[in-house]
């Protein structure tokens, strides 16, 4: 009797000292999970999972970094290539602004060429229509007579021919002499005045027989005699003697000194036939 009743005593103790067992015979239901056989495997899952999740992120933070620099490069090299475009773009301006400039320059230096040539030719055409004045004025000369053959010109005992092409004065000379004639001579003012006045309409240069050949020498006529001071006074480098000789020519009614190589027209001289008194 005493046996049983210690018994039941103890497994009544018992009961009341478990304090998470509730009345109804029910466990905590946090003690219930720990002890639930499926714990370990949700951890491991759950484990795995952030696991992957931080090596995702990982590789994200990765790829937008490299996504960054490449952006970056990218922009650099846009950067690269805006500046060499507008250095392209200055240098094309530049360029053309230099054509422009050049081709301002050589329109006015075809401006200036065109005028010149212009100038030139009137020039030239004046001098042509001088020369056919000239011409048509000794054609119609009174003092023309029988005494000189066609086209010379006839004063006191001499005629005179001018030429129609220029040449130096070595040239001259054999064409004149080729006419059986001679260079220009002047003796007297009679004969100055009358060269003049028959050159007047020209602006031709003329030469005349007239010559130095030396330093030391004189100026001599083509006949040897020696120019005499008081008909005319020669004019430009009067004492220089070219390696070729400086001659004389007549211009609008002057009478100057140059190199004889230079080309000229001429002015050639002969006996006239006079009649004489039987």
């Amino acid at each position: 009797m005493n046996l049983e009743m210690t018994f039941d005593d103890f497994k009544s103790k018992t009961m009341k000292d478990k304090p998470d067992q509730k009345p109804n015979g029910k466990k905590a239901k946090g003690l219930h999970f720990l002890s639930s056989r499926w714990w370990c495997p949700a951890a491991v899952t759950l484990g795995i999972l952030c696991l992957g999740l931080l090596v995702t992120l990982i590789l994200l933070a990765m790829q937008l970094s490299q996504v960054s620099n490449l952006l970056k490069q990218q922009q650099a090299n846009l950067t690269h290539q805006e500046i060499i475009l507008e250095g392209q773009i200055l240098a094309q301006q530049q360029a053309e602004k230099t054509s422009q400039e050049s081709e301002r320059e050589l329109k006015k230096t075809i401006e200036t060429l065109t005028q010149k040539l212009d100038e030139k030719s009137k020039k030239q055409m004046e001098l042509h229509h001088q020369n056919l004045n000239l011409q048509e004025a000794l054609r119609k000369a009174a003092n023309f007579s029988g005494h000189c053959p066609q086209d010379w010109l006839w004063h006191e005992e001499n005629c005179y021919l001018f030429s129609s092409g220029p040449f130096n004065w070595e040239k001259s000379q054999e064409n004149c002499l080729s006419l059986d004639a001679q260079m220009l001579i002047i003796n007297s003012t009679e004969d100055l005045e009358f060269i003049q006045q028959a050159s007047a309409h020209s602006n031709f240069p003329f030469w005349m027989g007239l010559s130095l050949r030396k330093p030391s020498s004189s100026w001599l006529w083509e006949d040897g005699s020696p120019l005499m001071p008081h008909l005319f006074r020669l004019q430009g480098p009067v004492s220089h003697v070219y390696p070729s000789g400086s001659c004389a020519y007549l211009q609008r009614g002057a009478v100057f000194a140059d190199n004889c190589i230079l080309s000229a027209f001429t002015i050639c001289q002969k006996k006239a036939n006079l009649l004489r008194a039987p």
